[in-house]
């Protein structure tokens, strides 16, 4: 089975940690939270990351920017705007990016 790696970036913590928990909760599922913007370019460039998660509280031009950093990197690396819905909305967006890895 593959590994998912996330980067979630937000700036609640409780949510990030109850999105971590949710990640996590999936086998194969692997989270990073993070609260500094300035952190998450670095951390792409240096580590696999195959979904980069926006959470709430970002400003819309860090948003923008992000995608438009991920688009340009030669690997793959999905984006995905969540803001809530529970963990079956969290899956079925993920499944909708990766559908071969849905059981």
């Amino acid at each position: 089975m593959k590994t998912l790696n996330f980067l979630v970036i937000g700036k609640n913590q409780e949510i990030l940690d109850v999105l971590k928990r949710i990640i996590e909760n999936n086998e194969g599922w692997k989270a990073e939270i993070q609260s500094d913007e300035n952190f998450c370019y670095d951390y792409i460039k240096e580590n696999q990351v195959d979904i980069v998660l926006l959470s709430s509280g970002l400003e819309e031009q860090f948003e923008k920017d992000i995608k438009v950093f991920c688009e340009n990197l030669n690997k793959e690396v999905k984006v995905i705007d969540h803001y809530g819905g529970g963990s079956g909305l969290l899956k079925n967006e993920v499944y909708t990016l990766f559908p071969n890895l849905q059981p």
